[in-house]
């Protein structure tokens, strides 16, 4: 499956979670975002998109946001801690958009994702509780990542 990862803010790719997908068999587009300019990175996220028409665009914090403000068509969104309260201007998400956040986030508040969710009318399995930090970068939070990104359909709350 092909998969559009998007790092977070001061991230680099080649990371741990696009590392992960990928020793699990799938076609990883990892960019280089811009970490000054939302902008720039936006329109590389969506030249991405465009040129490799992925199944699955994974988002992690800003690159959630980034994920979020593509035209993914129709994509799967798979959004961990996303931190669309600081940056872009898309404030919903679409149906079959699953988010991945740690309760014990310090960077993004884990009831911004419920917001998100609310604000959506997606269902309360939507929003999947996981990992122990901001990062998602332990086993637990990993499977749960790959588990959502294989799945076809909304998954469970079961991590």
């Amino acid at each position: 499956m092909r998969i559009l990862f998007l790092h977070g803010w001061h991230s680099v790719p080649g990371g741990v979670k696009p590392t992960y997908l990928q020793d699990h068999g799938h076609s990883v587009i990892n960019p280089a975002l811009d970490d000054d300019d939302f902008s720039a990175a936006l329109a590389t996220a969506q030249a991405e998109f465009d040129k490799h028409r992925p199944e699955v665009v994974v988002g992690s914090s800003r690159g959630g946001a980034l994920a979020m403000n593509i035209n993914s068509q129709s994509a799967r969104l798979v959004l961990l801690c996303p931190a669309w309260k600081n940056w872009g201007t898309v404030k919903t998400v679409r149906p079959g958009t699953v988010i991945l956040h740690s309760r014990a986030d310090d960077v993004i508040p884990f009831t911004d994702s419920e917001a998100l969710v609310q604000n959506s009318n997606l269902p309360p399995t939507a929003l999947i509780e996981t990992g122990k930090d901001h990062r998602l970068a332990d086993p637990e939070p990993l499977q749960a990542m790959l588990r959502v990104c294989e799945s076809p359909q909304a998954p469970s709350t079961q991590c």
